[in-house]
């Protein structure tokens, strides 16, 4: 039976900034060994070059091992960043630590689970294509295992970290007579966020095994709980599966739901709903009553260049890529929701959501 989780968010200060997460160990909130997830947003360009991922996950890793964690332990320990946080959203980290036994009662209501797994190798020529949607499917379902999760739809969120491809790993690629999805590094991102989504969504039952020539083309293959990051910093998929599970207790559930488009409040009300809070049918701010723990959201420009009927400029933008100024639209509507601009948004969803919108997963303390 996994272990019952604490999760907290604490803001960063600064690029290299992990004290929020050494406060919460010396103030005895979780044990620095029993982290095992961090998830947040650095405040860098969101791109290939984003170096503020490296240096904060250096900083939080470090925090660990300062806090008394094993060093070699904390090196298998998933952090997940994306960067940029364009507009209003504010740098962040959302950090889930198991409890000690016995330190929670057991329910039969399903609480908070966390599982973790890394993926095989994922070759260049495997990005965006039949060999990273099995190999992910793979990983997803040894993660579902380690959380105690059995049935599919007590999965809400799955945090994906995945290689996107440089000029080194083309090259390689080529030097073994294999081609590559694409030579365009930074495209390469929707693609092996879209190929992860799919991976996702056939471990869970959400669709069929799709062929290569769907990816990135046939948006009407989802899933509605993936969210897929992708960058330099490995070579497989490390996959943080986070869900419900029954005997576990706790004071934590989380739920989901999906954007329709980037205007679509009513999808994050509705995930919050869908983790345990009651709220009025016209819900408002003050109703959440500090309960939120943090909502995790993708988006994505719409394909047809519209938001409810009306033409945008995104896509045509030569001068400010639409990556940032979807997330930008996304993270202030999340913002109004939350009345906390720390909110998880991320870019780059290929299948992940319908075309123009995107998943959401909301945390909430029941108490």
């Amino acid at each position: 039976m996994p272990s019952a989780i604490e999760v907290r968010k604490v803001p960063i200060h600064s690029v290299a900034d992990a004290s929020e997460l050494t406060a919460l160990l010396d103030e005895g909130v979780m044990e620095a060994s029993r982290v095992v997830a961090i998830i947040g947003k650095t405040e860098g360009n969101g791109g290939v070059n984003d170096y503020t991922r490296i240096i904060a996950d250096r900083a939080f890793r470090e925090a660990l091992v300062a806090g008394g964690a094993d060093p070699d332990a904390v090196r298998d320990v998933p952090i997940v960043w994306s960067g940029g946080t364009d507009g209003v959203i504010s740098p962040h980290a959302t950090i889930f630590a198991t409890l000690p036994d016995g330190e929670v009662d057991p329910t039969d209501e399903p609480r908070l689970s966390v599982g973790f797994a890394m993926s095989e190798v994922l070759l260049p020529e495997d990005i965006g294509r039949s060999g990273m949607v099995t190999k992910v499917a793979a990983a997803v379902e040894v993660a579902m295992e380690r959380a105690g999760i059995t049935d599919p739809s007590e999965v809400h969120y799955v945090q994906t970290k995945t290689p996107l491809l440089t000029l080194s790993t083309i090259e390689d690629a080529k030097s073994r007579g294999k081609t590559v999805f694409t030579e365009d590094t930074l495209y390469s991102m929707d693609v092996s966020n879209g190929g992860t989504a799919l991976g996702i969504a056939v471990a869970l039952g959400e669709i069929d095994m799709p062929r290569d020539d769907q990816v990135l083309q046939d948006r009407s293959l989802y899933s509605s709980v993936a969210s897929c990051s992708s960058g330099v910093e490995l070579d497989r998929a490390q996959v943080v599966v986070v869900g419900n599970a029954p005997g576990v207790g706790g004071r934590y559930r989380i739920g989901h739901s999906v954007m329709k488009d980037a205007l679509d409040a009513d999808g994050i009300w509705e995930a919050i709903r869908d983790a345990g809070l009651d709220l009025p049918e016209r819900p408002r701010t003050e109703d959440l009553g500090g309960r939120l723990v943090n909502v995790f959201l993708k988006c994505e420009a719409s394909q047809d260049g519209k938001v409810r009927g009306r033409r945008n400029a995104m896509l045509d933008d030569s001068d400010v890529h639409w990556h940032r100024q979807i997330k930008a639209a996304v993270g202030g509507v999340t913002a109004s929701v939350t009345g906390d601009p720390a909110v998880f948004v991320s870019v780059s969803a290929a299948h992940q959501g319908p075309d123009g919108g995107g998943p959401v997963a909301a945390i909430v303390d029941l108490g």
